[in-house]
């Protein structure tokens, strides 16, 4: 075994795969930055460029892009509040606080090192418990992600701002519109235009309801541009904030790495399921979403924690984990290698070369990610009369690039004017937007789980798995409505 390990590694480390992962890396970052510009399209539009590779560097490009564009979401999400990808808007809710607090290097250094930190430890997971982990996901059924889902949605208290009636309000608002679109019996609901009957896409949403409220507060209320957030290059992150995260980057990490293993649920669930626990359990949870790094650490660990993981149902099981995997399985069999159980007996050697460069390219990342911040720091130069009209198009340009079509941005455009108006009444985006993303997910397995049990609700209890869950979501909702009660009588108490 230590021969084929050091074969492997005699074979990753030549001048062309570390090019190619370079290449990989710097490109991902630099897609993932640009709102629209998903990790799924970089994969997809590099996927016939590696039909003439071999089988090894093709998937470590894949790869690459899919770590890169995973991490490049988090910049523009700080700097700009535009998520670059539906995972990144997690580290938005704190990330651009900071930037408008002056400390926009110091977020985007914390974000790094946290989806570097995440990265290296889902890849020790499939290294080491690639088997456990995919057993695990197959006793995952619809019941059991249903509670998941459930459990997740508990996080819309910890982003409810100083009103939980107005996050559930918002949360409502969020399950309401994912409704939109045809069921999985074939059923139409809300669907009033052609272009409706597919749903709305998560993409379109999530920048419309961060990034355009932005710029319509800069042109409607003048807001003025503080001076301090342009230095962004001597901000380092402190001994003391990192050890004060590093709670929550092993937390976020760990839990990416067991959700990133279940097929289906991906890095943006990942990362508000982290999130919400890291607020939980923070003695500075009402901080959160006002600008604090264990925030930005919970999230892009977890984000970038759920991308190596999603490998692991690939590589033993031969299912994809998420979408992106999904187009790494065409890269796979088109290179002549069947992903199951097979692979690490036929061809082990392949194995572990695209481990150990899985490995390379987190170290690879850190670097791609210094060099990448220096060049987008200098997006907090451009004066507000010329940023303010380029991310507009950047917007329209990213969401109309996705499918070309003129529905998603005119989406865009209601969803800004709608999270402009949350604005104005003090409804919190974010429980919309997680609502929005895990809605689909909660309604289709709950339909699945009462399908196979014939209409017996029972089923959402009926194994240890719903039964953990169904008791976490107990203790957070008692933990819930005593904080708001204590609140309620500190206020009364300051009122008399």
């Amino acid at each position: 075994m230590l021969n084929e390990i050091l074969s492997a590694l005699v074979a990753v480390a030549t001048l062309q795969n570390l090019l190619i992962m370079i290449a990989g890396i710097w490109g991902g970052v630099i897609v993932g930055a640009i709102p629209g510009m998903t990790g799924t399209m970089a994969v997809t539009l590099a996927l016939p460029f590696t039909f003439y590779m071999e089988p090894v560097p093709s998937i470590l490009l894949l790869v690459a892009l899919y770590k890169g564009s995973t991490y490049g979401g988090s910049v523009s999400a700080i700097l700009i509040k535009t998520p670059g990808t539906a995972s990144a808007a997690c580290t938005a809710l704190d990330g651009y606080p900071l930037a408008q607090q002056g400390k926009a290097g110091k977020a985007l250094n914390m974000a790094l090192y946290s989806s570097v930190i995440g990265d290296f430890i889902s890849n020790l997971s499939l290294i080491f418990f690639a088997a456990p982990l995919a057993v695990l996901a197959l006793r995952i059924g619809p019941p059991e992600f249903f509670m998941l889902m459930l459990f997740a949605l508990t996080t819309v208290a910890g982003v409810s701002g100083s009103s939980l009636l107005l996050g559930l309000v918002s949360a409502a608002l969020g399950l309401l519109l994912a409704t939109v679109g045809e069921d999985m019996y074939g059923s139409f609901r809300f669907a009033f235009t052609p272009d409706m009957q597919a749903g709305l896409s998560i993409a379109p949403v999530l920048i419309g309801l961060f990034a355009l409220p932005e710029l319509i507060k800069l042109v409607v209320m003048r807001v003025a541009k503080k001076e301090e957030a342009a230095t962004l290059g001597a901000q380092q992150v402190t001994r003391e904030e990192f050890m004060g995260s590093l709670k929550a980057i092993l937390k976020g990490s760990v839990i990416g790495s067991v959700l990133g293993a279940i097929p289906g649920i991906g890095p943006s669930s990942a990362a508000f399921f982290s999130y919400g626990e890291a607020q939980r359990s923070s003695k500075r949870g009402a901080n959160f979403g006002k600008g604090e790094l264990e925030g930005i650490a919970a999230s892009e660990s977890a984000n970038n924690g759920a991308c190596g993981a999603t490998m692991i149902p690939l590589l033993a099981l031969g299912v994809p984990g998420d979408v992106i995997t999904g187009v790494m399985l065409g890269a796979f069999m088109i290179q002549g290698l069947t992903p199951g159980p097979l692979l690490f007996q036929t061809n082990i050697h392949e194995v572990y070369m695209l481990l150990i460069g899985m490995l390379v390219s987190s170290v690879l990342l850190f670097f791609a990610g210094k060099v990448t911040m220096r060049m987008f720091s200098k997006v907090s130069h451009i004066p507000q009369t010329l940023l303010t009209p380029l991310v507009l198009l950047l917007c329209i340009f990213g969401i109309y690039s996705i499918a070309s079509s003129t529905f998603d941005v005119a989406v865009l455009l209601i969803m800004g004017v709608v999270g402009f108006g949350m604005f104005l009444l003090n409804i919190p985006a974010a429980p919309f937007l997680i609502a929005f993303i895990l809605g689909p997910m909660l309604e289709e397995n709950l339909r699945r789980a009462l399908a196979i049990s014939r209409g017996d609700i029972s089923v959402l209890l009926s194994s240890p798995i719903t039964w953990i869950f169904a008791v976490l979501i107990l203790f957070v909702l008692t933990l819930t409505v005593r904080r708001e009660i204590q609140k309620t009588k500190t206020e009364r108490r300051l009122a008399q």
